[in-house]
């Protein structure tokens, strides 16, 4: 198994297959189908300073290959995280990583500053959500404000920092480039793609929320194709996610540039679907005779 090592900003994972945030939740449920031990790692659910409720019902649309959802970032909050699931998840040989969200620069560090004296092993900051100060404008989609955001985390994170990417945006190597000159020391990407599905009955929008965040197999080429373009601007580590349900998906996205995968709506068809595509990553390197994960990182040939 030590052909699946994969190293991100000196944290080392078992395998390169990470559960996405949001579907598994804080790891408990999937871990009575299997052990968490068969993950590289898990993002946990979202979480924000304090406790959030989330958006009103309906908050999930299901649509063609994939899925809508406006959640809202429902969590316990940070605390309850740091006090009852870590170490849950600490029990296990995956490493940890808390998904953080926030409407403010100072809820990120100030999350930042808390899970940094827990066995937490590494902070993805999601920068989708909206900026108050600003009029509400997501901080992932402008260059200088994810500048801004990032390097207030990094001054107080003792923790390597992974940024989660927007795809909602016109140039994502623009904002890959901003993060990491601000320090961040992971890029992952993409989130979900802003959607929006209409009841043709009662012509209202299904989702309370109006729109909602694209997920599942249909997103998997725009992901792809944002993963290469982020490969050849930046030069730190990448995880890619967005629609991967099969060890063939996940090499894509190794071939395009990623480092690490995430898996999160497959989880929802199948709770296995992470042993299988690790079994299907290995599988593709003994027939191939490649010795390492890495000799097929960024290796599509244009």
């Amino acid at each position: 198994m030590n052909r699946l090592k994969v190293n991100l900003a000196g944290v080392e994972f078992d395998n390169p297959i990470i559960a996405a945030s949001g579907t598994v939740g804080f790891g408990k449920e999937y871990g009575e189908f299997f052990s968490l031990n068969e993950l590289g790692g898990i993002s946990v659910k979202g979480l924000t300073l304090k406790e959030r409720q989330g958006n009103k019902p309906p908050r999930i649309a299901e649509t063609p290959s994939g899925i809508l959802n406006s959640v809202g970032l429902q969590n316990p909050g940070v605390d309850v995280f740091l006090n009852e699931y870590l170490p849950y998840l600490k029990g296990y040989s995956l490493k940890v990583i808390a998904n953080i969200a926030g409407n403010t620069i100072e809820e990120y560090v100030e999350m930042a500053r808390r899970i940094s004296d827990s066995e937490t092993d590494m902070i993805e900051m999601n920068i989708s959500c909206p900026n108050v100060k600003e009029g509400g404008v997501a901080f992932g989609t402008n260059p200088n404000t994810v500048y801004e955001i990032v390097g207030a985390v990094k001054k107080v994170s003792k923790k390597p920092v992974i940024v989660k990417l927007s795809p909602n945006v016109t140039d994502i190597t623009e904002i890959a480039k901003a993060a990491e000159s601000a320090g961040a020391d992971v890029l992952s990407l993409i989130n979900t793609l802003l959607g929006m599905k209409i009841d043709i009955k009662s012509r209202k929008p299904i989702l309370a929320n109006v729109v909602g965040g694209l997920s599942g197999p249909a997103v998997m080429p725009v992901a792809v194709r944002m993963v290469w373009q982020v490969k050849n601007a930046v030069k730190i580590p990448i995880i890619g996610m967005g629609g991967i349900s099969s060890a063939e998906d996940a090499i894509e996205f190794l071939l395009a540039g990623a480092d690490a995968v995430s898996v999160g709506t497959a989880f929802f068809t199948d709770p296995y679907v992470a042993i299988k595509i690790k079994r299907g990553i290995t599988e593709y390197l003994e027939e191939n005779n490649i010795k390492s994960i890495k000799e097929i990182v960024g290796c599509v040939i244009i």
